[in-house]
């Protein structure tokens, strides 16, 4: 029987050589960009091969059976090369974080980790998410807790582009069990959350604020907690955890808000493409001398912001201009009773 590391470089050998070959396959059998009678030739691809077709409805069978196998082939190269990049990060930052909590800089341990995750997958992916504003409000506000729209898992490489130093992240419980980013998360201050035990969820959060307090380490939280995969600009409704932590400890709440993406990765049509997007930072919302009673306006509030930003951050990424603000005013509308958008667990 080969040995065991035989066996691991023969499996990452044919790992990266399908990586390569499906990264050629989908440059290969992508078709040319066809003329329309019209004129117009500029479409905006929204991640559904149909964004194309039927903009231009004379293109062939063949045509669009090209165009949607090496839209395929993109998706699972890019798909490979994402596994290989964060597992390989996480590996490192097992170490990182070991090495850094040892000479007394394990703040230091996420931001190390995404950073060199946010170069990776952009070398290997082509994928790069770009502050185009406010990132002196993550560079200068510390502590504070930092929140965000969860779309789909890329919202990863997002944290490794924009996490500032000193800052950890809350995950449910069940990651700390996954192979090497399990033991990086429990080495990195990781904030632990079991969202169906209040109890527990109750007591993470009141640790997490005396860390806050004490070490001036921020945290991020996606209040929608989990992902919508939608293919337009919406927000899930907002669990108020984030904003009973912010309240508890008094510090600043920081908005992150990420333009709908589902032009470059497309878990529903298999479309994961090469590509920049935005992200905007608001400007941190005080708590000072809220209480617990404040919560719920200040989560009703914050998402109505965020919900404005997202809609138009997304129009102008995909190049429609400013943005739909009716589609943003039906929304807070809906809200203004101050119930819808606002869950009351943690």
């Amino acid at each position: 029987m080969p040995p065991f590391s035989s066996l691991l470089l023969y499996f990452l050998g044919l790992y990266f050589a399908n990586t390569l070959l499906l990264y050629a396959l989908a440059w290969v059998t992508y078709p040319p960009k066809p003329a329309r009678s019209s004129g117009k030739t500029t479409v905006k691809f929204n991640g559904d091969v149909n964004s194309i077709t039927d903009a231009f409805p004379e293109i062939s069978t063949t045509y669009r059976k090209r165009l949607d196998i090496s839209l395929r082939c993109g998706f699972c190269a890019r798909l490979l090369a994402s596994w290989a990049a964060f597992f390989t990060c996480a590996a490192y930052g097992v170490l990182a974080a070991f090495v850094l909590r040892v000479t007394g800089f394990g703040g230091l341990s996420q931001w190390t980790v995404a950073r060199s995750f946010k170069y990776s997958m952009g070398l290997f992916a082509g994928v790069w998410f770009d502050v185009v504003e406010g990132q002196e409000y993550l560079d200068n506000t510390r502590p504070a807790v930092i929140i965000g729209n969860h779309q789909t898992e890329l919202d990863v490489l997002m944290l490794g582009a924009i996490f500032p130093k000193y800052t950890s992240v809350t995950a449910k419980s069940s990651l700390r069990f996954v192979p090497l980013l399990g033991q990086f998360m429990m080495l990195s201050k990781t904030v632990f959350i079991n969202r169906s035990d209040r109890k527990n969820a109750l007591a993470a959060f009141d640790s997490a604020a005396k860390t806050m307090r004490n070490q001036k380490q921020n945290v991020y939280i996606f209040p929608e907690g989990t992902r919508s995969y939608s293919n337009s600009p919406e927000l899930l409704p907002f669990k108020k955890g984030a904003f009973h932590l912010a309240v508890q400890a008094q510090v600043p709440i920081i908005p992150v808000v990420v333009a709908n993406y589902a032009d470059i990765l497309n878990l529903k049509t298999k479309v994961f493409r090469a590509g920049h997007i935005p992200v905007k930072v608001l400007k941190p919302v005080s708590t000072e001398g809220l209480e617990t009673k404040d919560v719920e306006e200040l989560c009703r509030r914050i998402r109505q912001d965020m919900l404005e930003t997202l809609v138009e951050l997304t129009e102008e990424h995909r190049g429609r201009g400013k943005g739909k603000a009716q589609y943003a005013a039906r929304e807070v509308k809906a809200m203004d009773d101050g119930s819808k958008g606002v869950k009351k667990e943690l």
